[in-house]
């Protein structure tokens, strides 16, 4: 009989022992978000941590949305360049290329107009004032053309650059609150702390998301437009010779006449 007593003392002893042990666990269970899934971390997030990430989405579509329309305009533009710099370096005259450039927008065939133009507003007098005259248009063509094609790139460089201190700006926020969450619950259950700070970094990681394919196809673009701009100053040193053609033969067709 004592020994079935004792038995009983110790089975109910050991249960009070554990019962605010088991009522720590089912606090700490029920503090746990039940996702902890990019999407169920991005609901469960602050307010502030939520639009540090959305800005951060957009940041990176708009870095695709630049690469996909500068790609294509890149070499569209530069295939023009080219069929146009193998018409300039065949035996043609200013005004063939001219003529062939007519009504088209593209770099090279404003470079052609350009001259073009300089050329009747000198009335036919080709002397080296015009050639000054033909360059100092062709190098405002130029940059003018250089500054449009280049136009968009800008932003890449932004994101580049403040992509990464917004995401550490989300992950500061939300580890702040974290820790406000952790004095208000009174305890340090490393279970209870990890998914906050896991909703924190998730900005971060956002934000290396958004930079790192910005930097890296922004210095792509920025390889490819230099590219663009060296069939530009060839076009402008084809026209440059095409006139000078045209000086040499007229002066010796003056030669000529004058024997």
């Amino acid at each position: 009989m004592r020994r079935a007593m004792a038995l009983l003392v110790g089975l109910f002893g050991g249960a009070a022992a554990m019962a605010p042990g088991v009522a720590h666990a089912t606090t700490d269970n029920a503090l746990l978000p039940r996702n902890l899934s990019p999407w169920g971390m991005f609901m469960g997030a602050d307010i502030v941590v939520k639009a540090v990430m959305i800005g951060l989405a957009f940041a990176s579509l708009v870095t695709w949305t630049v690469w996909l329309a500068k790609t294509v305009e890149l070499r569209r533009q530069a295939s023009l360049a080219r069929r146009r710099l193998v018409m300039l370096e065949s035996d043609s005259t200013l005004a063939e290329v001219e003529h062939a450039s007519e009504g088209a927008s593209d770099a090279v065939a404003q470079i052609i107009l350009s001259a073009a133009r300089e050329t009747s507003l000198s009335r036919g007098i080709v002397d080296e004032g015009l050639k000054e005259r033909i360059a100092l248009r062709l190098e405002r063509v130029e940059a003018a053309m250089s500054q449009r094609i280049a136009r968009g790139t800008g932003v890449l460089a932004t994101i580049g650059a403040t992509a990464p201190f917004v995401g550490l700006f989300g992950t500061v926020w939300g580890i702040m609150n974290s820790f406000i969450g952790i004095s208000e619950a009174h305890t340090t259950n490393l279970a209870v702390v990890a998914p906050g700070i896991a909703e924190a970094l998730l900005a971060t990681a956002l934000g290396l998301v958004a930079a790192i394919p910005a930097v890296v196809i922004y210095n792509h673009l920025a390889r490819v437009i230099v590219a663009y701009r060296a069939l530009l100053t060839d076009a402008s040193a084809q026209v440059l010779l095409l006139i000078g053609r045209q000086h040499d033969v007229r002066a010796f067709t003056l030669a000529r006449a004058a024997e």
